[in-house]
C-alpha cells in the first residue's frame, strides 16, 4: 500500500521517492548505481533495500526514472 494512515510518514513511498528525487536533483549526474543510491539512503533515512527496491520501482512507474546502461538507473528530469 502506498498510503496507509498506520505506519509513520517516514517510511511512506511518497515520502521516500520524494527524497530519492531530491538527491538525485541534487547530483550533477544523470546515471547512477544501484548500490551507491541505495547506500546514499540508507545512510540519510536507515530504509531496507526491500523498502528502497519498492520506492525505485513507484518511481519507474511515475517515470521520473528509466533504466540506464549496464543496469544503471537514470533520472528523466
Amino acid at each position: 500500500m502506498i498510503v496507509n494512515k498506520n505506519t509513520n510518514p517516514e517510511r511512506d513511498l511518497y515520502y521516500l521517492g520524494g527524497k530519492v528525487i531530491e538527491l538525485l536533483d541534487n547530483s550533477e549526474k544523470t546515471e547512477f548505481d544501484y548500490l551507491e543510491l541505495y547506500n546514499s539512503m540508507h545512510t540519510a533515512h536507515g530504509i531496507s533495500i526491500n523498502l528502497f527496491t519498492l520506492v525505485l520501482d513507484w518511481l519507474f512507474i511515475l517515470g521520473v526514472l528509466k533504466n540506464g546502461k549496464k543496469g544503471a538507473v537514470e533520472k528523466c528530469f
